[in-house]
Protein backbone atom coordinates (compact mmCIF):
# COMPACT_ATOMS: atom_id res chain seq x y z
CA UNK A 1 0.00 0.00 0.00
CA UNK A 2 1.28 3.57 -1.20
CA UNK A 3 1.25 6.41 1.23
CA UNK A 4 1.68 9.62 0.40
CA UNK A 5 2.02 13.14 2.45
CA UNK A 6 1.80 16.59 2.25
CA UNK A 7 5.97 18.06 0.68
CA UNK A 8 5.64 19.74 5.07
CA UNK A 9 4.54 16.34 6.23
CA UNK A 10 1.10 17.93 7.71
CA UNK A 11 -1.81 15.72 6.48
CA UNK A 12 -4.53 12.98 6.50
CA UNK A 13 -2.41 9.73 4.88
CA UNK A 14 -3.53 9.31 1.58
CA UNK A 15 -3.38 5.20 -0.01
CA UNK A 16 -4.48 3.30 -2.99
CA UNK A 17 -5.19 -0.29 -2.50
CA UNK A 18 -6.82 -3.55 -3.51
CA UNK A 19 -10.66 -3.39 -2.40
CA UNK A 20 -11.43 -6.13 0.31
CA UNK A 21 -14.76 -7.83 1.69
CA UNK A 22 -16.02 -5.37 4.05
CA UNK A 23 -15.80 -1.86 1.26
CA UNK A 24 -18.88 -2.53 -0.85
CA UNK A 25 -20.81 -0.37 1.57
CA UNK A 26 -18.52 2.22 1.30
CA UNK A 27 -17.95 2.02 -2.49
CA UNK A 28 -21.32 1.99 -2.96
CA UNK A 29 -21.39 5.17 -0.87
CA UNK A 30 -19.09 7.01 -2.87
CA UNK A 31 -20.85 5.74 -6.45
CA UNK A 32 -24.53 7.20 -5.00
CA UNK A 33 -22.89 10.22 -4.03
CA UNK A 34 -21.00 10.80 -7.20
CA UNK A 35 -23.75 10.25 -8.98
CA UNK A 36 -26.11 12.73 -7.55
CA UNK A 37 -24.34 15.37 -8.69
CA UNK A 38 -23.67 13.76 -12.55
CA UNK A 39 -24.72 16.27 -14.65
CA UNK A 40 -26.99 13.33 -16.58
CA UNK A 41 -28.40 11.80 -13.99
CA UNK A 42 -29.26 13.62 -10.77
CA UNK A 43 -31.20 12.50 -7.35
CA UNK A 44 -34.32 11.66 -9.45
CA UNK A 45 -32.56 8.62 -10.78
CA UNK A 46 -30.68 7.91 -8.35
CA UNK A 47 -33.66 7.39 -5.83
CA UNK A 48 -33.77 4.83 -7.78
CA UNK A 49 -31.08 2.58 -7.37
CA UNK A 50 -31.50 -0.56 -5.13
CA UNK A 51 -28.41 0.31 -2.69
CA UNK A 52 -28.44 -2.96 -0.84
CA UNK A 53 -28.00 -4.74 -4.94
CA UNK A 54 -25.82 -2.44 -5.82
CA UNK A 55 -23.91 -3.23 -2.38
CA UNK A 56 -24.43 -7.00 -3.19
CA UNK A 57 -22.78 -6.25 -6.80
CA UNK A 58 -19.66 -4.90 -5.33
CA UNK A 59 -18.98 -7.42 -2.62
CA UNK A 60 -19.45 -9.84 -5.63
CA UNK A 61 -16.77 -8.37 -7.80
CA UNK A 62 -14.39 -7.84 -4.42
CA UNK A 63 -14.52 -11.62 -3.62
CA UNK A 64 -15.27 -13.24 -6.55
CA UNK A 65 -14.14 -11.27 -9.99
CA UNK A 66 -15.65 -12.69 -13.01
CA UNK A 67 -12.06 -13.18 -14.54
CA UNK A 68 -8.96 -12.53 -14.73
CA UNK A 69 -7.98 -9.13 -15.10
CA UNK A 70 -10.66 -7.35 -13.68
CA UNK A 71 -10.33 -5.58 -9.98
CA UNK A 72 -11.55 -3.25 -7.57
CA UNK A 73 -9.36 -0.62 -6.06
CA UNK A 74 -10.13 2.04 -3.52
CA UNK A 75 -8.59 5.95 -2.56
CA UNK A 76 -7.90 5.99 1.24
CA UNK A 77 -7.93 8.77 3.20
CA UNK A 78 -6.95 8.24 6.65
CA UNK A 79 -9.02 5.12 7.25
CA UNK A 80 -12.20 5.99 5.48
CA UNK A 81 -12.70 5.04 1.95
CA UNK A 82 -13.24 8.01 -0.31
CA UNK A 83 -13.05 6.87 -3.90
CA UNK A 84 -12.81 3.58 -6.18
CA UNK A 85 -11.81 2.29 -9.57
CA UNK A 86 -12.80 -0.70 -11.02
CA UNK A 87 -11.16 -2.40 -14.23
CA UNK A 88 -11.51 -5.41 -16.83
CA UNK A 89 -9.06 -6.63 -19.76
CA UNK A 90 -8.19 -3.21 -20.89
CA UNK A 91 -11.12 -1.26 -19.41
CA UNK A 92 -11.52 1.50 -16.62
CA UNK A 93 -15.23 0.04 -15.67
CA UNK A 94 -15.79 3.32 -13.13
CA UNK A 95 -13.58 5.66 -11.19
CA UNK A 96 -15.52 7.92 -8.61
CA UNK A 97 -14.49 9.92 -6.01
CA UNK A 98 -16.88 11.27 -3.28
CA UNK A 99 -17.63 14.81 -4.09
CA UNK A 100 -16.97 15.72 -0.98
CA UNK A 101 -13.26 14.70 -1.42
CA UNK A 102 -12.56 15.70 -4.94
CA UNK A 103 -10.08 18.11 -5.78
CA UNK A 104 -7.30 16.22 -3.43
CA UNK A 105 -5.26 13.68 -5.98
CA UNK A 106 -7.26 11.19 -4.89
CA UNK A 107 -8.93 10.76 -8.45
CA UNK A 108 -5.19 10.81 -9.97
CA UNK A 109 -3.64 8.53 -7.88
CA UNK A 110 -6.58 5.74 -8.61
CA UNK A 111 -6.02 6.28 -12.35
CA UNK A 112 -2.30 6.08 -12.13
CA UNK A 113 -3.17 2.50 -9.61
CA UNK A 114 -5.82 1.37 -12.48
CA UNK A 115 -3.50 2.02 -15.47
CA UNK A 116 -0.63 -0.05 -13.19
CA UNK A 117 -3.26 -3.27 -12.93
CA UNK A 118 -3.86 -2.86 -16.22
CA UNK A 119 -0.44 -2.90 -17.48
CA UNK A 120 0.41 -5.53 -15.47
CA UNK A 121 -2.75 -8.04 -17.02
CA UNK A 122 -0.55 -6.93 -20.31
CA UNK A 123 -3.46 -3.92 -21.36
CA UNK A 124 -1.39 -1.74 -23.78
CA UNK A 125 -4.46 0.82 -24.12
CA UNK A 126 -6.96 1.79 -21.35
CA UNK A 127 -10.37 2.77 -22.33
CA UNK A 128 -13.77 4.07 -20.78
CA UNK A 129 -16.95 6.16 -21.03
CA UNK A 130 -17.77 9.19 -20.49
CA UNK A 131 -21.30 10.81 -19.88
CA UNK A 132 -22.25 13.68 -21.90
CA UNK A 133 -21.75 16.56 -20.15
CA UNK A 134 -19.65 15.81 -17.62
CA UNK A 135 -17.26 18.57 -18.03
CA UNK A 136 -15.20 17.95 -14.85
CA UNK A 137 -14.46 14.53 -16.24
CA UNK A 138 -13.54 15.21 -19.52
CA UNK A 139 -11.23 17.59 -18.20
CA UNK A 140 -9.66 15.05 -15.54
CA UNK A 141 -9.09 12.07 -18.07
CA UNK A 142 -7.99 14.91 -21.15
CA UNK A 143 -5.01 16.21 -18.25
CA UNK A 144 -4.75 12.51 -17.53
CA UNK A 145 -3.79 12.04 -20.90
CA UNK A 146 -7.34 10.16 -22.43
CA UNK A 147 -9.15 11.68 -25.00
CA UNK A 148 -12.66 10.78 -26.66
CA UNK A 149 -11.86 8.14 -29.93
CA UNK A 150 -15.02 8.11 -32.11
CA UNK A 151 -17.47 5.94 -30.21
CA UNK A 152 -20.96 6.51 -28.44
CA UNK A 153 -23.84 5.02 -26.84
CA UNK A 154 -26.77 6.21 -25.60
CA UNK A 155 -28.20 4.66 -22.30
CA UNK A 156 -31.81 4.81 -21.21
CA UNK A 157 -32.33 5.82 -18.04
CA UNK A 158 -35.34 5.84 -15.82
CA UNK A 159 -38.12 3.87 -15.33
CA UNK A 160 -41.63 3.67 -17.42
CA UNK A 161 -43.95 5.42 -15.20
CA UNK A 162 -41.26 7.80 -14.11
CA UNK A 163 -39.86 8.61 -17.34
CA UNK A 164 -37.18 7.31 -19.21
CA UNK A 165 -34.72 9.56 -21.41
CA UNK A 166 -31.86 9.01 -23.14
CA UNK A 167 -28.40 10.19 -21.94
CA UNK A 168 -25.51 9.83 -24.58
CA UNK A 169 -21.85 8.64 -23.08
CA UNK A 170 -18.54 9.09 -25.23
CA UNK A 171 -15.46 6.27 -25.78
CA UNK A 172 -12.43 7.71 -24.45
CA UNK A 173 -9.04 5.82 -24.99
CA UNK A 174 -5.25 6.33 -24.37
CA UNK A 175 -2.39 4.04 -25.07
CA UNK A 176 -0.89 3.31 -21.92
Amino acid sequence: MALFRSADGVGADVSVRPAVPGDEAAVTRVQTAAWRVAPALGDAVVDLVDDDAVRARWADAVTSPPGPGFAVLVALEGPAVVGFAAVAPGRLLSLEVDPEHRRRGHGSRLLAAAVDRLRTDGATDVVTWVLDGDAGREQFLSGAGLGPDGPHRNLAVGLEDTGVRSVAEHRWSASI
